[in-house]
């Protein structure tokens, strides 16, 4: 196991609206382990500091609220809402960022991300297995890269992939090739599970 990262902070999205999937996927118990408490579980092997990107409705939830949260300032912007949000909250953090419905997420996966983190690199992700672009949700964020995301949501780019194709992220390949496989809807997770 990496010692613990002090210059990188962990941030876990959770303020997604999950209309298709018709409940909350933060809150779905999987495997008898509710998802938000799995990644949080991963993420504190290695990271001191970790926040749960939320909503301001969902700020008093009862999973929500165990943890340390940023509440989002933005609304209708998708992930990069909580991923700004938590750049202006903590200005002088590098931060890994991680979708809560990533089921196949495993350790390996998060070491590897930061064994490789390099401070000249404003974005740092892995490769996606179906098309070699860039997985913006399991990647981690310069500080240095937050003038370049508040200059994209100017000029009205809100897609975290978009922004990673056009910066030049520095690409990985993936320890463990279903690692990043999200759910949308109920029949997902059966298909994606393990």
């Amino acid at each position: 196991m990496l010692r613990k990262k002090t210059d990188i902070w962990g941030l876990i999205l959770t303020g997604g609206k999950s209309r298709r999937m018709g409940q909350d996927k933060a809150l779905l118990s999987i495997d008898g382990n509710v998802q938000l408490h799995k990644v949080h579980e991963l993420l504190e092997k290695n990271l001191e500091n970790i926040y749960v990107s939320v909503r301001a409705e969902q700020a008093e939830d009862h999973e929500r609220k165990k943890y340390n949260q940023i509440i989002d300032r933005y609304d209708d912007m998708g992930p990069l809402a909580g991923i700004i949000s938590a750049m202006q909250e903590h200005p002088d953090a590098n931060w890994l960022v991680v979708a809560c419905d990533l089921i196949n997420l495993d350790q390996d996966t998060i070491n590897d991300l930061l064994r490789n983190y390099t401070p000249e690199c404003n974005f740092i992700s892995f490769k996606s297995e179906k098309d070699g672009l860039p997985e913006p949700l399991c990647a981690i964020y310069n500080k240095s890269s937050r003038h370049i995301i508040e200059k994209c949501i100017e000029d009205k780019v809100y897609c975290p992939r978009k922004i990673l194709i056009n910066y030049d992220a520095y690409l990985l390949d993936q320890p463990n090739p279903e690692a990043l496989e999200n759910f949308n809807r109920p029949n997902d997770i059966e298909s994606l599970r393990k």
